[in-house]
């Protein structure tokens, strides 16, 4: 499977522009042969959340974006993540379309980050994030949620092979993204894929290093600081060769850990 990478700056709180570039980024990934094409996190409008009255799409204008490319191209696509308004509230929400223009994931971010104000602006999403492409099951993160490894587990006990996670990681912790990713795909012995963004907004400035990372955790794609599209050819059939190595998922024991799953407070 041919994986296209959309590292991009995005243009904060001028959601229209974002539009184009992101049409223009999606054009050139197909043009170059991509099956699956991945976005940002809150590619449509930055990290504008006082301004989400305005900004956020209301209207399904992404999802219609996304499916009709899809359709027309016949490429996957994980849409990253945009800020929509629904529900009375509002969202940072991941759509995934397949290469019928069909819509086979709407995932709200379900960790919300308080050093980006998320937890002020922004509605918490209480679903699981898997969803199939092809007959393969996938998962589906954004951002913060990868600092929380039972949930990425949650995802690969469900079936997920490969775990899409878009972002908008700042650069002043991106030694924390690169060790994280590489440890959720260790310990699930499964493939990320995982996009963030360059540039910056009015208060950070962000780290790129768009990585593809394979379940015995060898970095297949490394953007560094690039802006455009990159690039890899992944096989599925690895995930099963490195389970077999080591038997990770038949050797746990669910009845221990919940013995112990107690919250900290509870323990307190």
């Amino acid at each position: 499977m041919k994986i296209a990478c959309v590292q991009m700056d995005i243009i904060f709180g001028e959601p229209e522009q974002n539009y184009q570039q992101v049409i223009n980024y999606l054009t050139e990934a197909a043009a170059n042969g991509a099956e699956t094409i991945v976005l940002p996190e809150m590619w449509n409008t930055g990290y504008a959340l006082t301004e989400l009255g305005t900004l956020a799409d209301s209207t399904n204008q992404t999802v219609e974006l996304l499916k009709s490319f899809a359709k027309e191209h016949a490429v996957n696509i994980v849409g990253g993540s945009v800020s929509t308004q629904k529900n009375n509230g509002f969202y940072n929400t991941m759509y995934v379309v397949n290469k019928n223009g069909e819509l086979v994931l709407e995932y709200d971010k379900a960790h919300r980050f308080g050093l980006m104000d998320e937890h002020i602006h922004l509605e918490e999403g209480d679903t699981l994030g898997t969803f199939k492409l092809d007959g393969t099951v996938y998962g589906g993160v954004i951002c913060y949620d990868i600092r929380f490894p039972e949930w990425i587990r949650a995802q690969a006990l469900n079936g997920a092979k490969l775990i899409f996670v878009s972002a908008e990681w700042p650069e002043a912790r991106i030694d924390h993204w690169r060790i994280l990713l590489q440890a959720r795909a260790i310990e699930n012995q499964c493939f990320i894929v995982a996009v963030n963004r360059v540039g910056s907004d009015p208060k950070n400035v962000f780290g790129g290093s768009t990585m593809v990372i394979a379940p015995w955790g060898e970095v297949r794609l490394d953007m560094q600081k690039d802006e455009g599209v990159g690039y890899v050819e992944i096989n599925l059939d690895e995930v099963e060769e490195v389970r077999k190595r080591i038997p990770v998922f038949d050797d746990r024991r669910e009845k221990l850990y919940e013995k112990f799953s107690k919250s900290i407070n509870e323990v307190l």
